[in-house]
């Protein structure tokens, strides 16, 4: 259970759960929530803790209104936590994630995929279209990756690894808004924080240039200072040579065969990830670290969490200050932000690649792109289409009417 308290106090002072700290002549408090994680089975057999349900904000839109009858603070729990997992690849995350999750009480957010990004509302895939566009829109994803890394360059995997970056901040947004909606835990699979050691490697292989990766970090730092970073890291060191043995074992033959699977690219992304990533990250999160040779019992690894005491840092502490607030509606607006202003969040990334025009593509080619992918309409809606670049939509007078009126000009425009 958290208990949340604040008084008026004229001097820094450090009580039990709460911290409060007088700015100049201005009196305020800052709360913060007790950080002791616990696993179900710690809870068992307690009685259910009273807090409201979690809100339906993917459905429902939290405003000033009703941040009056539903303050954030009111769902917090010492559960109520960050969680991310990372290590090289065929490291087993993934699964160890899942089942932190499960143990924990919390709920499970995978690595997102630019293959899914694909599939659009209607279920259609659009690397269909890769024969009717130019080379520069093909489709482009984690399979093509691995097979092809040096397509048109190398430009292809420089987009692809800024797009995992901005999938990555999009997921790390909805882990957030999850956490001070529902009061729930989120264990992740990946970071954006982490996302730059795969551009420290892909630069040391040589597959992008310098200045991609120059115009990579610009980015980055444009965007994830409106990011709260996690309470907890939790870093699986594998070998290079048992991750060649995973990746071996799986058997996919584009995958044991790339370049993106040698020893010397697999070293980068470990020497990144310690280097970089974790000692980076160990400045504000804790960091627990795992010789995962052989995964060790989950239930090993949630006592070790249970252990973690996330309550020890003052309000000066540079650990854990991005979850300190100093009211409740200090909570309740951050919570309305990464709810419902992700747009506004997700436009930092879009910093103008001026000095990196390697990674832009042709206006003329992007438009014949954008002309045949806004002709595809859902089988599923009911409207007769044939999605190749020569076709037009046919649609009787019933379902003309029924369209909203910019697409009617826009089919009109197109013939």
């Amino acid at each position: 259970m958290v208990f949340f308290s604040s008084c008026r106090v004229s001097s820094p002072k450090l009580c039990g759960n709460v911290v409060f700290v007088a700015k100049k002549q201005h009196q305020c408090v800052i709360t913060v929530a007790s950080r002791c994680i616990t696993s179900n089975a710690m809870r068992e057999g307690l009685p259910p803790v009273n807090k409201p349900p979690p809100f339906p904000y993917k459905e429902k839109r939290y405003n000033f209104f009703r941040a009056l009858f539903d303050p954030t603070t009111s769902r917090l729990d010492e559960n109520s936590k960050l969680i991310v997992v990372e290590g090289p690849p065929a490291a087993g995350k993934g699964v160890l994630a899942k089942e932190l999750a499960d143990d924990l009480g919390m709920a499970y957010f995978p690595t997102p995929t630019v293959a899914e990004t694909y599939i659009n509302d209607y279920g259609y895939d659009l690397r269909q279209l890769d024969d009717q566009i130019p080379n520069s829109c093909k489709s482009y994803d984690e399979n093509d990756f691995l097979k092809d890394p040096m397509r048109l360059n190398g430009a292809k995997a420089a987009r692809f690894q800024l797009s995992k970056l901005a999938l990555r901040y999009k997921r790390h947004l909805d882990a957030l808004a999850h956490i001070l909606n529902t009061g729930q835990g989120v264990v992740m699979d990946r970071s954006p924080y982490s996302d730059l050691v795969y551009i420290t490697a892909m630069a040391e292989a040589g597959i992008v240039s310098k200045n991609v990766y120059n115009y990579y970090h610009s980015v980055r730092n444009n965007a994830l200072f409106a990011l709260w970073r996690p309470h907890l890291v939790i870093y699986l060191d594998v070998p290079v040579a048992e991750t060649r043995r995973k990746i071996e074992a799986r058997n996919i033959p584009y995958e044991k065969d790339s370049k993106m699977a040698t020893p010397e690219y697999l070293q980068s992304l470990i020497d990144s990830y310690k280097k970089d990533f974790l000692k980076d990250i160990s400045t504000h999160a804790e960091v627990l670290v795992y010789d995962w040779t052989k995964p060790a019992n989950t239930e090993i690894v949630v006592e070790d969490i249970e252990r973690v005491n996330f309550d020890q840092y003052g309000i000066y502490d540079a650990k854990m200050k991005d979850w300190r607030c100093y009211d409740k509606w200090d909570w309740n607006n951050n919570r309305q932000v990464f709810t419902h202003s992700q747009h506004q969040l997700i436009a930092h990334l879009n910093v103008p690649p001026i000095k990196c025009p390697e990674i832009a593509i042709d206006g003329a080619e992007y438009k014949i792109y954008e002309t045949l992918k806004d002709k595809l309409i859902s089988a599923a809606s009911g409207f007769t289409q044939t999605p190749s670049f020569t076709s037009v939509l046919h649609f009787n007078d019933t379902q003309m009417d029924s369209l909203p009126l910019t697409f009617r000009k826009c089919l009109h425009q197109n013939g």
